[in-house]
């Protein structure tokens, strides 16, 4: 028999992974989502792309502002739900929601548990010089990312990926594991693990103050932080563009032969010393402007040595 879910997932990660359970014919009875927020010029109220992918599905979408209330709680047990599938919702689930559906709420996690427990396991896993990431599929309990293991799929971590490349990798592959997890639920076969308790790290919230590119850093850190932070929030820096500094956000590029003193422009190229070696800029977006390549930016602005980036 088909399980009768509650998904909970705001942004567009979550969505392969609410349309694979819906083919796989699970009875989608509710889906949780975020408020929606204005957006655009018009500033009208956007839907989270969760929210619009029910309702394309024929699915009620709610968006309470609070979980901890009596009346939430009461509301969220009336659904009588197998279990409840939690991806990128954004809210901390307490323990009356937790304990209402019959198997639990499974949690799909963008790192290799215990590494980057919390908000930002994507950016983090890239801007640490991890060599892989993955997800995983847990049951949740009251902690951070703390509960059991159930599934993992794993994805080898290279220097040209960026945030956005990672994210594109492993909703898919979250999506097929999560279809899994309830397949194995459906027939009460699901196994768990524990978590081991060494080597445990947490993936703070990106702060727009860690988006400054320090290139006194060696040029793999450079890149990885910069690769981290794209295409959001962006890792920055200042051009000396026509007599003055202008602020470009840097969205993809490539370790370099080269050095020289950090920040020091060393071709008409776009290549930049760092501490130690040097890197390319192969994408770049001034901004309120499209992101660029960089031989198209360099065409309107040339820049030659020895210009030096702040």
């Amino acid at each position: 028999m088909p399980l009768r879910l509650i998904f909970m997932g705001t942004p567009d990660f979550a969505v392969p992974t609410l349309r694979a359970l819906a083919a796989a014919g699970h009875q989608i009875v509710a889906v949780y989502s975020r408020e929606a927020k204005p957006s655009g010029r018009g500033m009208k109220l956007q839907p989270t792309p969760v929210a619009q992918e029910a309702e394309r599905l024929g699915i009620p979408v709610l968006t309470p502002k609070t979980l901890r209330s009596a009346e939430a709680a009461a509301e969220f047990a009336g659904f009588h739900a197998d279990a409840a599938v939690v991806v990128a919702y954004g809210m901390i689930l307490p323990q009356p929601i937790l304990d209402a559906p019959t198997f639990g709420c499974f949690n799909l996690h963008g790192s290799l548990l215990p590494r980057w427990r919390g908000a930002a396991p994507i950016n983090r896993a890239i801007m640490a010089g991890d060599a892989e990431s993955g997800v995983m599929v847990m049951k949740m309990d009251i902690g951070l990312d703390t509960g059991d293991v159930a599934l993992t799929g794993r994805i080898a971590l290279t220097d040209a990926m960026t945030a956005a490349d990672l994210h594109d990798a492993l909703a898919p592959l979250g999506a097929e594991l999560m279809v899994e997890a309830m397949a194995l639920l459906e027939r009460g076969a699901l196994r768990f693990t524990k978590q081991p308790e060494d080597g445990v790290t947490y993936a703070a919230k990106i702060d727009k103050a860690e988006a400054r590119i320090d290139w006194t850093k060696p040029a793999r850190a450079v890149l990885r932080h910069i690769h981290g932070l794209s295409p959001f929030p962006g890792a920055w820096c200042e051009l000396p563009i026509e007599g003055d500094l202008v602020r470009v956000k840097i969205l993809r590029c490539a370790l370099a032969e080269g050095s020289g003193a950090a920040g020091a422009l060393l071709d008409d190229r776009l290549t930049i010393a760092c501490g130690d070696g040097a890197i390319r800029i192969l994408q770049l977006q001034r901004a309120g402007k499209q992101p660029m390549q960089a031989q198209d930016f360099l065409r309107g602005t040339p820049l030659q040595p020895p210009l030096r980036v702040c």
